[in-house]
């Protein structure tokens, strides 16, 4: 029977997959509109592709390092090593290196697709637009819905085939740790690529010479957009990706390392994602603005309507299967308490709500007043977020407790029951780039006025969508993390190793203070990237301006490829240290340290990780559209002191909400998997 089951999950992936290239080719079919609308399309397109080859081409080599260190260490199997029995056996570490690598190309090809129909979808949204909101709304979900289709799609059929073949829930870590090693450096990359040109592109425009946002006299604007397709797009979709796989990945190891549950239970995170892309098949066809022309309304409508059509397909399983009641209320409390978790985010991020307001209302008083208030209501948004992960962790071990499954695995499936309609949600998400793109192209292309309102409306739900996603994506990997914990202590048992964490031993509270301390560094390391490397392109646009008049005056088209180039070539040379905090760090830790430091050291980064994320993701969100509010022509509108604060605010939320703060879920899921997957090695060090 568990293979019927994984032979359906392949079937509905193939169907997923399916239909993101259907989306695909129907949005390349769209009017791609005037000339110059396509030749300004055709900058950010070639942008975006020139930086993704190279940062794949860097990825692949990082890979194929990888994949042969992982290939020769797991050639030693250790399972028996507190009994002194190694063997060799080299195709256990060539199967652990393919699954690393088929991780990593899954998780590249959802990105790139992405990135690719986003490119394509940016003007035929602009075009639309010209048309009616409808169907630029349309055209633009669509395109979005192309990545959340063939991220889930890619994510299952590979975990799936990977487990048919092996039977092993540690070749399906490999994969997972492809995936998240991938996503680290794609959504840290992308990262620091957007905001090192939308910082530098907003102070030198915006602030100093006073030119609209998305001017084509702006050298740096065409990076900027180029930004948000690599950051937003590929880099939010590998990092989803990474905690869709890794959530699975936990459940899985905690199933097959339970004596008491039966192995139907090691696939059964594999079937719930099975539901939720039938599920998210569903939602996204009830996707459609009404008369009244909301688009958030119509996203918010989506995403409920997928949780509601996965709880009744859940239902359906446990009635119809001898699965334990238990998980119907576990899978429950997890999806419940994400969407409450994002709807949270969208309170303190979006206009109409006090959060945001009351931000633009004191940015009169000057830029300090902005950011003290933005980032205040930043600290208190934490703290919904933090009582519903909570909640949602003790509900979940205490039902599946009582109703005989182990708690921790109850939490997993929690985990799995908040990403498992991460269809519906990255496709929401990855609409938001697309329409702030098509905005920036009906701009620079002089569209009438009528499209740049139009796509302006279309942005703001999007930048809500975007909040909604990074609320939702940082408590699911949360509790991701909370299981990957217990399957690190899981795997080192296994070993022959007792592990203890208590904080009365000084080496596991020296782990929780290195761990605690890794978070902050790394959000540091990225963000120090983004200045220093907007500081370079703000000298480059005032070079531009001072030698060539021409440039402002409308005469001369600015050099728009040497930004584009130092904005690739300081995100990839920024990646180095973020890259070992993530995976040497805790090795050193481990074989430094011993088993314990490093539960510990898991244990801090776990706690502060969040807690920053949650910060940083809605400070910044908030002053960005406390800016828009502002651009709507409150308190001032554009050009006011209230306007110039809110910009000054927005830039230093950038790096927050599209930087640091979502590359920290993705930091401690690859350092909860990296422990994970060296674990026997490093209780091996330990006993020799």
């Amino acid at each position: 029977m568990n293979q019927v089951w994984l032979y359906i999950s392949i079937f509905a992936s193939l169907i997923s997959i399916g239909a993101a290239l259907y989306l695909f080719f129907w949005v390349k079919r769209q009017d791609p509109g005037t000339e110059k609308a396509q030749e300004v399309a055709s900058w950010i397109r070639e942008g975006a592709q020139t930086y993704l080859k190279r940062l794949y081409v860097a990825l692949t080599i990082v890979s194929l390092v990888l994949g042969f260190i992982i290939a020769v260490v797991f050639s030693f199997d250790l399972t028996e090593v507190a009994l002194g029995n190694v063997q060799i056996t080299p195709s256990s570490g060539l199967r652990m290196a393919l699954a690393f690598i088929s991780g990593a190309i899954c998780s590249a090809i959802a990105g790139y697709m992405g990135m690719s129909v986003a490119v394509e979808a940016n003007v035929r949204t602009a075009t639309a637009a010209n048309e009616s909101l409808n169907k630029a709304f349309k055209l633009s979900f669509y395109a979005g819905s192309v990545m959340g289709l063939a991220m889930v799609g890619l994510a299952v059929i590979g975990m799936s085939v990977i487990f048919l073949i092996t039977e092993s829930a540690d070749a399906v870590l490999g994969f997972s740790f492809g995936a998240s090693a991938l996503a680290l450096l794609a959504k840290a990359g992308g990262g620091i690529y957007t905001k090192t040109a939308d910082i530098a592109a907003d102070l030198v425009g915006k602030v100093e010479v006073g030119i609209p946002e998305d001017d084509p006299r702006n050298p740096a604007v065409v990076a900027d957009n180029v930004g948000d397709n690599v950051g937003d797009v590929a880099g939010m979709g590998a990092d989803i990706f990474d905690s869709y796989v890794a959530s699975t990945v936990a459940v899985m190891l905690l199933g097959a390392a339970s004596t008491s549950l039966s192995s139907q239970y090691v696939i059964l995170p594999l079937i719930l994602c099975t539901l939720g892309i039938i599920a998210s098949l569903l939602g996204i066809q009830f996707v459609k603005v009404g008369k009244d022309g909301k688009p958030g309304t119509a996203l918010n409508f989506g995403t409920i309507i997928t949780t509601v059509f996965f709880s009744v397909l859940v239902v359906i399983l446990v009635l119809l299967t001898d699965i334990n009641i238990g998980i119907l209320w576990t899978t429950l409390t997890g999806l419940i308490t994400g969407v409450i978790i994002g709807f949270t985010s969208d309170y303190f991020t979006s206009e109409g709500h006090r959060p945001v307001n009351e931000t633009a209302r004191v940015s009169d008083s000057g830029a300090a007043i902005t950011i003290i208030t933005g980032y205040s209501y930043g600290l208190v948004s934490i703290v919904p977020s933090v009582i519903g992960i909570a909640v949602a962790t003790l509900l979940s071990f205490y039902i599946a407790e009582s109703t005989g499954l182990p708690g921790i695995y109850g939490i997993g499936i929690s985990a799995v029951g908040m990403l498992s309609i991460s269809g519906m949600i990255v496709s929401a998400d990855a609409y938001g780039p697309i329409v702030d793109n098509a905005r920036g192209i009906a701009e620079m292309a002089g569209m009438d006025h009528k499209v740049i309102e139009i796509t302006d409306t279309l942005d703001a739900a999007g930048n809500t969508a975007k909040a909604i996603t990074k609320g939702f994506s940082i408590s699911a990997a949360a509790l991701t993390v909370l299981a990957l914990f217990a399957a690190y202590a899981e795997v080192v048992e296994a070993t022959g190793i007792e592990i203890n964490m208590s904080l009365r031993d000084p080496i596991v509270i020296a782990g929780v203070f290195l761990g605690a301390m890794t978070p902050p560094l790394f959000s540091a390391l990225t963000m120090l990237s983004v200045t220093k490397n907007a500081f370079e392109m703000i000298e480059e646009i005032r070079r531009q301006f001072r030698e060539n008049p021409g440039i402002l005056a409308g005469t001369q088209k600015p050099d728009y490829e040497t930004c584009v180039g130092l904005a690739a070539q300081g995100a990839l040379t920024s990646l180095v240290l973020p890259a070992f905090l993530a995976v040497g760090l805790p090795l050193l830790v481990g074989f430094i340290l011993g088993p314990n430091a490093l539960g510990g050291f898991l244990g801090g980064a776990i706690f502060t990780g969040v807690i920053f994320a949650l910060l940083m993701a809605n400070a910044g969100g908030l002053w960005d559209n406390a800016k828009k509010f502002i651009e709507t022509g409150q308190y001032g509108g554009v050009g006011s002191d209230a306007h110039k604060a809110s910009v000054v605010g927005d830039t230093v939320g950038d790096p927050f909400k599209d930087t640091a703060g979502p590359s920290l879920n993705t930091l401690i899921t690859v350092m909860s998997l990296v422990s994970s997957l060296f674990a026997p090695i490093i209780a091996a060090f330990h006993l020799f």
